[in-house]
């Protein structure tokens, strides 16, 4: 059972793009960081979140740059 609860996580986290899973966990340790710096939550927030977009947009104009040939 727990084989394959750690199966589904795993799955579910990374998925088919695991570069995606890698950026979201990039951009949350860099929020931390910046967070225990001492930055003001606000800014942590919107510098997560915009590190997680920018990562995603990133790989997905990339995924489809490839498939267009």
């Amino acid at each position: 059972m727990i084989r394959g609860l750690g199966r589904f996580l795993f799955d579910f986290v990374v998925g088919d793009e695991w570069r995606i899973a890698v950026g979201v966990v990039a951009a949350l340790l860099i929020g931390w960081v910046w967070l225990a710096a001492g930055a003001p939550v606000a800014a942590g927030v919107v510098v997560t979140a915009l590190l997680m977009g920018s990562g995603f947009t990133v790989t997905m104009l990339r995924e489809g740059r490839g498939r267009r040939k």
